[in-house]
């Protein structure tokens, strides 16, 4: 049954031996069914188990569109990887043998960040993933699945044909209909290769190896000479992971003062030449050649552990890197050399600390070297200037006095006078000096005290630029969308100094600014004043063409607001709004409550018909029904396209991400409570749904911005980007009492829990099993460890028989659930009605009978393996019975979409270390229409794990609002020692 839904039937099938927890009678059920089980003592046994064996491409198909459980969401995020790699050339040809036959394949290059990114998928891979008869580590088994998703993906990349692109504004194609782009050159060495040279006739073993490159079967002769250039070739892009890598810091030229290089009034001095080329350098001296690049070892956990090549050769094993220092810097450098050959002549002196450079070998080490070596893994430090001070343009604009003095609201049409400047960095200069920096024709020259990198394209540009008009008149309308649109690739847009109307919007402050637009009619509602500030902001943005992400916290009306919008405007074309299935009944009520002018179409199900799209004024549909109607929706222009929870594009290479961006519509808005949950990546695709193209290609954003903020908390480039997005982002939070004063209060209250006796002596055994397996491991494996300890550890504070899934009596044994009995049994005696969050389905299903028999009430249970019917039975009569009751919730199938108002209570029975997520769910019950004050209590065991991760939470956020990283991963760093702090069991956690 299963196969044939997948459209599987006709696929190859096996038996596989998988070891799977259950009974001697059969495999317990999966954890996410919510089912409870009889099971008292489960055991690992082998089970005869029926599969089928799909190929690569049929995997990513089925992961493209049936990504709902566990297991295949995590493979769907390993598919999601492997197109990523593809997308940026990361791949490599190989040639593999092994039992006597060869194949030719392509491998993904893992460095850097990926590197990191790979250790995270191994760390969070489901132990349903590794349920071989034989037991593999988990970085084994991603690798392998990596390995084959990219080879399928590279493969069908060069044998489908290219189509026509889907909409022009679109980027990026859409996954299985237009090919990959792949690494060009790679590309153009096979295909031209096999293109000129194998056709009908395969003459040579290297020939025959091209072309199963190419085409659908991989094997190939094994030309061992050919298999060592690949393998010299595979080992050059990538290093090996040890203790520690090698760095290299480009340190340049010491400048005699501040005031030294080229002067402002450099044209008008007959000494300018002279001291232009001075700064310049033109290799034959003085400081042309005074750049150095100095070398060093940087541990590979601990970064700022930097120990420059001459402390090395000097100190050895005393500078405090593990291993052998000397060593790892020899072998590292022989790596380095082959991608930067500049390097060899560092290598000719028996102990190589640094390397001298003219002014063209820094351009090129800074242009060609660096990129390629941080790509591999090296470390690379660059002076705080490169990549940043570069020579673009300046726009300064002035609204007209009387414009000014008579304006009413925005005035974007207005007249306003601008002019625009050439700069360089922070720094304006004028046409003299600009042909001054061209007949230099040097690739770095110093400026007023900064280094600024030149190419021939850019002062071609600038040049060009010149020439035309500089000053004059235009409306604030039309400069508008010349800042958004501005080209960062010849010549950017570095700064604008504009007051008024523009000055406004590009600051962010336009909906403070705005005239709000009054509650339109035809709208059966009023308006709260911020939403008629955010309706005038939509509004605003929408007559200039360009789109908007109404990010407002959960529960402060984007619906409303959007309904507002929609009859405000009432365009001749239709509105086309994208969601979940689970809000489509929610959008297509409140349409018909609060706007019943709207023609209201829902696209979905067995009987959708086109046909109806032609009367509507609204369609609603879902990700999965716009994925599959795809060339449906996109026969017609829309006025606006709408993405409602739309974190769910927040992956810009999921099939349903692309399929959104390709529909053709006049604008955009996304809709989202959480514009970024765990990676900058995220606001990156919401922002290339909305404006597509504002941020730039995904790479570049990525090196420009996400790279230099969540890596190094890069203040400037975070500002740039609040700058870049900030005009066409709205968000306003519920605790802002300037927003909203009629809310009622959310008070947060930190329950402290003690443990048992039978709670404390589990704990320190699970704590004293880690500690003594992790000294004698490393790297993954010490990681795993970590991780697992963890998960146990948080099952015991939860209760005993949660960690020994024994079936055992839940009474009297766990502080926890004492203090959750008794704060229940008190919002009971008040008749009101609670929330209970557990991120554990397991954990849930021994909740809900216990509470209701022990407290003789009504105990809700929903979690992700209800069907919908259910949950919507479940959700009305929470929010509609009298009686008081408790709603046990998973906090991953509740934690988003529900309006559970009813309650007036929040308990977070176990802590899920990303605090967004944990305010998600309690905005389930503190959102619009709660009429009473919230209480949202956090339980936490005393002494344990769970308070120090709270410590560390809360100085976090401190540091950086809803900045804690991807789950709990970032504890698994830590030393020997800071483990068994954290871990440690105090005295004052016993009861």
């Amino acid at each position: 049954m299963v196969a044939a839904a997948l459209g599987l039937d006709n696929q190859p099938s096996r038996t596989l031996e998988l070891l799977l927890p259950g009974s001697v009678k059969e495999p317990l059920s999966s954890p996410e069914t919510g089912r409870p089980t009889e099971v008292t003592r489960p055991r690992l046994r082998l089970w005869q188990v029926p599969a089928v064996v799909p190929p690569a491409a049929t995997a990513l198909r089925i992961l493209d569109e049936h990504a709902g459980t566990a297991t295949l969401r995590h493979w769907a995020a390993v598919a999601a990887f492997a197109r990523d790699l593809v997308r940026r050339g990361r791949v490599i040809p190989r040639l593999v043998a092994a039992h006597g036959t060869a194949r030719a394949v392509w491998w993904p290059v893992v460095t850097g960040v990926d590197a990191g990114y790979f250790r995270e998928l191994a760390l969070a891979m489901p132990p349903a993933c590794r349920t071989s008869r034989t037991e593999r580590p988990s970085t084994d088994v991603l690798r392998e699945a990596l390995e084959t998703f990219t080879d399928a993906l590279v493969r069908r990349a060069l044998t489908r044909p290219r189509p026509e692109p889907i909409t022009e504004p679109v980027a990026e194609p859409v996954a299985g209909t237009v090919a990959e782009p792949v690494a060009e050159p790679v590309v153009e060495v096979v295909t031209g290769t096999v293109a000129e040279t194998v056709s009908a006739r395969r003459r040579t073993p290297r020939e025959r190896w091209l072309a199963a490159l190419t085409g659908d079967d991989p094997a190939c002769p094994d030309v061992p000479e050919l298999r060592r250039e690949l393998e010299q070739w595979y080992d050059a892009v990538t290093t090996a992971e040890g203790a520690a890598r090698v760095c290299f810091r480009l340190i340049e030229p010491a400048s005699p003062d501040d005031d030294a290089g080229f002067a402002p009034d450099a044209a008008n001095d007959d000494s300018a030449h002279d001291r232009a080329d001075h700064s310049a350098g033109d290799g034959t001296g003085g400081m042309g050649r005074g750049w150095r690049l100095e070398l060093a070892l940087q541990a590979a956990d601990d970064p700022s552990l930097y120990v420059p090549a001459a402390t090395v050769w000097s100190e050895g094993t005393l500078t405090g890197l593990p291993g052998r220092p000397e060593r790892e810097l020899l072998a590292g450098l022989g790596r380095a050399v082959r991608l930067y050959p500049e390097l060899d002549r560092a290598l000719r002196v028996p102990r190589p600390s640094e390397l001298t450079l003219d002014t063209a070998g820094a351009f090129g080490f800074l242009g060609q070297a660096a990129p390629l070596l941080q790509a591999a893994g090296f470390g690379v430090q660059l002076p705080r200037w490169a990549g940043r001070t570069r020579l673009g343009l300046k726009l300064t604009t002035r609204t007209k006095a009387q414009a000014a003095a008579a304006a009413q609201g925005f005035g974007m049409r207005e007249l306003v006078d601008f002019r625009i400047d050439l700069a360089v960095g922070d720094e304006t200069i004028s046409e003299a000096e600009l042909e001054e920096l061209a007949r230099l024709k040097v690739p770095l020259v110093r400026v007023r005290g900064q280094w600024v990198e030149l190419d021939d394209r850019q002062l071609k540009a600038a040049l060009k630029a010149v020439e035309g008009a500089r000053t004059g008149e235009a409306s604030a309308a039309d400069l508008l969308r010349h800042v958004v649109r501005a080209d960062d690739d010849e010549l950017p847009l570095l700064e604008v100094d504009a007051d008024g109307v523009l000055g406004d919007l590009l600051s962010g402050q336009a909906e403070r600014r705005l005239t709000p637009l009054a509650t339109p009619a035809g709208l059966d509602a009023t308006l709260r004043p911020y939403q008629e500030r955010g309706l005038a902001w939509l509004s605003f943005l929408s007559e200039l063409g360009l789109g908007g992400v109404l990010a407002d916290d959960m529960g402060l009306g984007k619906t409303i607001t959007t309904l507002a919008l929609l009859v405000h405007e009432r365009a001749e074309t239709p509105t086309l709004l994208v969601c979940p299935m689970s809000l489509v009944g929610n959008w297509q009520r409140e349409a018909a409550r609060f706007a019943p002018g709207l023609r209201v179409y829902v696209h979905h199900g067995s009987g959708r018909d086109a046909a109806e799209i032609e009367d509507a004024d609204l369609v609603i549909t879902t990700y999965g029904t716009a994925q599959r109607d795809l060339e449906t929706l996109r026969r017609r222009e829309w006025h606006r396209v709408v993405c409602d929870e739309a974190q769910a594009i927040k992956n810009s290479g999921t099939l349903q991400a692309r399929a959104v961006r390709s529909i053709p519509t006049c604008t955009r808005l996304a809709l989202t409570g959480t514009p970024v949950e765990n990676h900058l990546a995220e606001l990156w695709s919401i922002m290339e749904f909305a404006n597509p193209g504002l941020l730039g290609p995904r790479t570049r954003f990525r090196t420009r911005f996400q790279e230099p903020i969540e890596a190094r908390q890069d203040e400037q480039a975070a500002r740039a980007l609040r700058r870049a997005t900030g005009p066409f982002v709205l968000r306003r939070l519920k605790t802002d009492k300037s927003i909203i004063s009629d809310l009622p209060e959310k008070l947060e209250i930190k329950e402290w829990c003690p443990l048992t006796t039978e709670q404390a002596t589990l704990y320190q055994a699970v704590v004293d099993d880690m500690l003594a397996r992790i000294d004698d491991s490393e790297g993954i494996e010490r990681r795993g460890l970590v991780l697992s300890a963890m998960a146990r550890l948080k099952q015991v504070c939860n209760h005993p028989a949660h960690l020994l899934k024994d079936g055992s009596r839940l009474s009297g044994r766990s502080g926890k659930l004492a203090r959750l009995e008794q704060l229940s049994e008190e919002i009971l005696a008040e008749g009101e009605k609670a929330l209970l969050f557990t991120q554990y389905a397991e954990f849930g299903t021994m909740l809900q009978p216990y509470l209701a028999q022990r407290l003789d009430a009504t105990v809700l249970w929903l979690h992700g393996g209800l069907p919908k019917k259910t949950r919507d039975r479940l959700v009305d009569r929470f929010q509609n019975d009298d009686e008081p009751m408790l709603f046990v919730l998973s906090l991953k199938a509740a934690g988003v979409g529900l309006n559970l108002t009813a309650a007036g209570h929040v308990v977070h029975v176990d802590r899920w270390w990303n605090p967004a997520v944990e305010d998600q769910a309690t905005d389930r019950a503190f959102r619009i229409g709660q009429r009473r004050n919230v209480q949202v209590r956090k339980l936490i065991c005393a002494g344990t794990l769970e308070e120090r991760v709270d410590e560390m939470i809360e100085r976090k956020k401190a540091l950086a609002e809803r900045v804690v990283g991807a789950g709990e991963d970032w504890l698994t760093d830590l030393s020997t020692g800071e483990l068994r702090e954290v871990f440690r069991l105090t005295a004052e956690g016993v009861s």
